[in-house]
């Protein structure tokens, strides 16, 4: 494995790799639709069986929550930036895919490994409904009590979610919802395109909904800034689950989590569970996690496996799904940067060093809701967004998602590496 020392490298190369980092790691504004996973072209699974009929249409209506700050797009229609917003705010994001599609034209498409024309993804009305206060909330007393004022606010707030939730989950039988989490250099309409299109080919179960934090500057001191803006919305993102997980028609939450939102949702989620283990709870059913799934995760493998392992966040989730490619140009670049013995994104057994080895295989043997998915497959030049555009990966993805199907089954038939360390090859799905 290629390592650097980062002391050792020369001004004008250290800005060369800082340039390639700025470039591998950035998001895409404006998109056609996803490939079709082999599980829907092949016709393994059907992908709209039982759908809502209020749910048939080419727009998807998804929920946001955001700590962004909003700034007014040209034509005056709502918008959010990069900045930092003290407070969260959260409301619903239109897209239409396709143009002027009928939804059994949609239907269609969305079964086919070549589609007849494009079905771009554009960016309809986003309309805020509620806000949070502004935080850090204002106390009355040295005893550290909340303003009432302000609790009050809070809870209006929290009351307008958890109903607008409450809402949404009554028009499909699958009471859960499926979270998705952004990386660096994404803005707004990157995540709300990513989980759009996700949702559509989830067979539009369950209540989609992003939370996306203020990423998205740019520059050289782009990647700095998005790295600390993750560390600012932790408080926001755990205001955002305990609201969900004190819905009581809510079975569960599904996270996906990309690259860099791999860092801000382990450490949400771990501060989440300690607070709640420290107050007796069973923070399982507190937050009802059932699906943890990262993805390209940026995030060094030795202080992951204090987090995960040290701190036992297996308790307060149901399943940990970790995907993984040597072959990601971004998470390598990351390495170099940071001096990182092995990032997660870029795991695979036989590159892990004796001593890490040492630590995640025997804890792995006892814990058995945690499983590495090392993608060997096909992927973009920058090799960062598999689990999207690989029509297996995804399909990997929507078996582990939407069907809870464990791997090395019949229906999910990966090759063991080593326990809890699976391969993903191109058409593991298909027929022949």
């Amino acid at each position: 494995m290629l390592r650097i020392n980062r002391m050792k490298i020369k001004p004008n190369r250290e800005q060369a790799l800082i340039a390639l980092f700025l470039l591998v790691l950035a998001g895409c504004a404006g998109r056609p639709l996803m490939p079709t996973p082999d599980l829907y072209a092949e016709g393994i699974r059907e992908p709209f069986a039982a759908l809502n009929p209020e749910l048939r249409t080419s727009q998807v209506d998804l929920l946001y929550a955001t700590d962004r700050l909003p700034e007014p797009a040209g034509d005056g229609e709502l918008s959010y930036g990069y900045g930092r917003s003290l407070s969260l705010a959260f409301g619903s994001a239109l897209v239409e895919i396709g143009t002027d599609l009928s939804w059994e034209q949609l239907a269609q498409e969305s079964r086919r490994r070549e589609r007849s024309g494009g079905l771009a993804l554009r960016l309809g009305k986003v309309t805020e409904m509620s806000r949070f206060p502004t935080a850090p909330y204002p106390v009355t007393s040295e005893a550290w009590a909340l303003d009432p004022l302000v609790v009050e606010e809070r809870e209006r707030a929290m009351v307008r979610l958890q109903k607008e939730v409450e809402r949404r989950l009554a028009l499909t039988p699958r009471k859960e919802v499926f979270l998705f989490v952004h990386g660096y250099n994404n803005d707004f309409e990157d995540a709300v395109f990513t989980q759009a299109e996700l949702w559509h080919f989830l067979g539009r179960e369950g209540v989609p909904m992003i939370f996306s934090w203020p990423a998205g500057r740019g520059g050289l001191g782009g990647y700095a800034y998005d790295r600390e803006s993750g560390e600012f919305s932790i408080f926001h993102f755990k205001e955002l689950l305990r609201t969900l997980g004190s819905i009581p028609e809510l079975d569960g939450v599904n996270i996906l989590a990309h690259s860099r939102g791999t860092d801000v949702t382990v450490t949400t989620l771990r501060e989440l569970i300690i607070e709640s283990a420290a107050a007796g709870e069973d923070p399982l059913e507190t937050y009802r996690i059932r699906n943890l799934v990262l993805a390209a995760a940026d995030l060094d493998m030795e202080v992951f496996s204090q987090r995960i392992i040290a701190e036992r966040l297996g308790r307060g989730i149901g399943q940990v799904t970790i995907y993984t490619s040597i072959g990601d140009k971004a998470i390598s670049v990351s390495e170099m940067l940071f001096g990182s013995k092995l990032r997660v994104g870029r795991v695979a057994w036989s590159e892990m060093e004796r001593e890490l080895k040492a630590v995640v295989e025997p804890e792995l043997a006892v814990i058995e809701k945690v499983d590495f998915v090392e993608h060997k497959g096909k992927a973009e030049f920058i090799g960062h967004g598999y689990f999207l555009n690989n029509p297996t990966a995804s399909s990997d993805l929507i078996l582990v998602l939407r069907y809870r199907l464990a791997p090395g089954t019949e229906q999910r038939p990966l090759k063991e590496r080593a326990p809890h360390f699976w391969v993903l090859e191109d058409g593991y799905l298909i027929r022949d």
